[in-house]
């Protein structure tokens, strides 16, 4: 995973701002378009898609003007950090392409550990990636197209943004790192093993699995929003499908596909690290 230059490649008005370095790799290995600056990542694949492109590749950028992130929140992007996304084919249906965020998160988790080995990361669900409690990195799945799935990655590398409302780091606060481009080429390392290992969905067990011991708020207690209504259990993990299972106090067990999701193991360990 070694990408070389190539001559610069131009786009329509009003697509991109700034330069645009176009690079490629070897046969084996997926194509790399490098923005220096772009609206997201995201978008520019379901652009490429819809001009016709089936096959994987990375589209990445210096920075973002229109970042997004979960449940259409905005997602800062400025330069320093890593705003990558992995556009690839699939053959499985769309109700298998929703299992790519957990796939995703295991890979940053790996990636966090290879960079930083004594670091405490744990995964919030359903794909948020935290040391200490607090978030350094925003996934984004999306089915573009039929069998076509676009993965946004941003990872803070460098420094985290201000006003955010929960804590969030960098991986730069942490210890010291390689180059960018080297954090790069192991993310696409470390994501290319858990896609294997997923396998579209029949691995996905193992990947339940192995999200599921790296779990932050496990077995703890649990509050789900869901529109205008509240639920309250503890945190039991994750069903066949990635739902959350919250056990309420009655014992019966409800299934969160969506919403937004507080742990109270979770709230502890920011309070201790503010402490600190």
């Amino acid at each position: 995973f070694s990408p070389r230059p190539s001559r610069g490649e131009k786009v329509p008005e009003g697509r991109m701002r700034g330069a645009v370095q176009h690079l490629r790799t070897e046969t084996m290995t997926p194509r790399i378009l490098h923005f220096e600056r772009i609206d997201s990542t995201n978008l520019e694949a379901r652009r490429l898609v819809e001009q016709g492109e089936r096959r994987a590749l990375w589209i990445r950028a210096d920075e973002q003007t229109g970042g997004r992130g979960r449940l259409g929140r905005s997602w800062v992007s400025e330069p320093g950090n890593l705003y990558a996304t992995y556009l690839f084919p699939i053959s499985a249906g769309v109700e298998t392409a929703s299992q790519v965020s957990f796939v995703a998160a295991l890979a940053v988790h790996d990636l966090a550990l290879e960079l930083l080995p004594n670091v405490s990361a744990r995964i919030k669900w359903p794909n948020d990636v935290l040391i200490n409690g607090a978030k350094f990195c925003g996934l984004l799945a999306e089915v573009v197209a039929p069998q076509m799935i676009a993965l946004g990655c941003g990872i803070n590398v460098a420094h985290a943004p201000a006003g955010t409302p929960y804590p969030v780091t960098a991986l730069g606060q942490h210890g010291s790192l390689p180059p960018l481009d080297t954090i790069f080429q192991e993310l696409h390392t470390k994501l290319q093993i858990r896609l294997k290992m997923w396998d579209e969905g029949r691995g996905f067990a193992r990947i339940r699995d192995d999200w599921t011991a790296r779990a932050a708020g496990l077995n703890s207690e649990t509050q789900a929003t869901i529109g205008d209504k509240q639920h309250t259990g503890l945190f039991r993990g994750l069903a066949a499908d990635g739902a959350l299972i919250l056990e309420l106090p009655d014992t019966t067990q409800h299934h969160i596909h969506s919403g937004e999701v507080r742990f109270a193991a979770i709230e502890a360990m920011r309070n201790a690290q503010e402490k600190t």
